[in-house]
């Protein structure tokens, strides 16, 4: 699938850029169907290896939709392209925002989950700039709107970001306002999971810290950040395990148990 979107460069001219998303792996619920999940891959990867974790979690009740990034030239990378959710010059909450890639990548998840059933609960999670895609798309909700001002469609009720970083996080608190009450009470009633590494050296624990934190002043009140001693840039069992947990508990999900895999 596609999205094409467009920004003006000089003299006007209006250049676009095509997002040809990759292969979307899906995960099937072994028990009934309670909550569907879209899981976004970190800088580099794709959809596969992510949907091979997620089958051993103890979680029969979810279905999982594993999409895989477009392919794009990469600033980190000097320009080399890599599957990337959006351009990055930096993996921080510093760095110039790509505010086209991310609605592109925001929209993506959103139709992803649009033909779920209606009594299905929604959420989005992912793993490095997986997790900022995926807390970008709480901010779309939250706000009722991507950046561009077009309308976000999906109800999410659940938001995990494993060592990530939150996007646009200074213009946040002005995206909220915009919407004024309804915006509020949405941020407000949003669960978000946030879990670092405390030595992390791609995506340092600061930028994770301060990311919580600048959703919890700005009006999302339902914010877990967990911090893992000795952690780099993957995921551990004690991580999942608290995530299984969290998701349950959040979702209303049946079922329980604790897993065994790791993310690199």
């Amino acid at each position: 699938m596609s999205f094409t979107g467009s920004s003006f460069g000089s003299g006007g001219r209006t250049v676009r850029r095509a997002f040809e998303f990759g292969r979307t792996y899906v995960v099937r619920p072994k028990g009934r169907h309670q909550a569907t999940v879209v899981w976004l891959h970190g800088l580099g990867d794709n959809g596969s290896s992510w949907s091979q974790l997620l089958e051993t979690l103890p979680l029969p009740n979810i279905k999982w939709i594993c999409p895989t990034a477009p392919t794009q030239p990469i600033s980190i990378f000097g320009g080399f392209p890599s599957t990337a959710w959006f351009n990055v010059g930096d993996l921080s909450e510093d760095a110039p925002d790509d505010l086209e890639g991310l609605d592109a990548a925001a929209a993506h998840v959103a139709n992803l989950l649009s033909n779920e059933p209606a009594d299905i609960k929604l959420g989005v999670g992912g793993f490095s700039m997986g997790a900022a895609t995926a807390l970008y798309s709480a901010t779309c909700f939250a706000a009722g709107k991507y950046g561009n001002g077009n309308p976000y469609p999906a109800k999410l009720s659940a938001v995990v970001g494993l060592s990530g970083w939150l996007p646009c996080a200074k213009i946040l608190r002005s995206k909220l306002e915009e919407g004024v009450e309804e915006a509020t009470r949405r941020a407000a009633s949003l669960p978000i999971f946030l879990c670092h590494g405390k030595v992390d050296d791609v995506v340092l624990y600061k930028y994770g810290e301060k990311s919580s934190r600048a959703l919890t002043s700005t009006g999302f009140q339902d914010v877990t950040f967990k911090s893992y001693t000795g952690l780099g840039h993957y995921t551990v069992p004690e991580e999942m395990d608290e995530l299984c947990a969290w998701l349950i508990s959040k979702l209303g999900l049946e079922g329980q148990g604790s897993s065994s895999m790791t993310k690199c």
